[in-house]
């Protein structure tokens, strides 16, 4: 499969893949990820299809990868959190200035000045300077949904630099 043939596929498919692993896994988050792991997974192996139906072929794929997801340890372990959960936390105020004092506040400054780009930049800006998505988001000149993915896992993140530092 000929590089041009290969991003076609991914130019029309995109959102159907992505449309199955929202569904089978309800994250939006994860949906993403595993949408890119179809991808690769159908170039990677893309001598081994026959046939012309690359729409059922994908699916396929995409649905064999979810599946994998959600019997993994680590999908056992953690439980995805529901937009709406979050978007309920954003409108009462930023949880970090509610519940953290000034020692802590300068922890949090301290662990975010250490996550790499992009993460680092969003942290700064929706955490502390309590920056809206949308502001972040024409800021930094990306879309929002980019800037509230980037803010999510740069929370994990933080999560670990401040558990280590305890």
């Amino acid at each position: 499969m000929s590089e041009d043939v290969f991003k076609r596929l991914v130019e029309q498919y995109s959102k159907l893949v992505y449309t199955v692993c929202y569904r089978l896994t309800n994250d939006y988050q994860e949906a993403e990820n595993l949408t890119q792991e179809t991808f690769i997974a159908a170039f990677k192996f893309n001598e081994k299809f026959i046939g012309d139906n690359y729409k059922a072929w994908l699916v396929k794929i995409a649905s064999n990868k979810c599946k994998d997801y959600l019997k993994s340890a680590y999908f056992q372990r953690t439980k995805p959190v529901a937009i709406e959960d979050l978007h309920h936390i954003q409108d009462e105020g930023n949880p970090l200035n509610i519940a953290v004092s000034n020692e802590e506040r300068k922890n949090v400054r301290d662990a975010c000045s250490r996550l790499k780009e992009p993460y680092k930049s969003v942290a700064m800006l929706y955490y502390l300077e309590e920056k809206p998505f949308e502001e972040v988001a024409i800021m930094l000149k990306k879309p929002v949904k980019t800037i509230q993915t980037q803010a999510y896992r740069a929370r994990d993140k933080l999560k670990i630099i401040l558990k280590e530092e305890k």
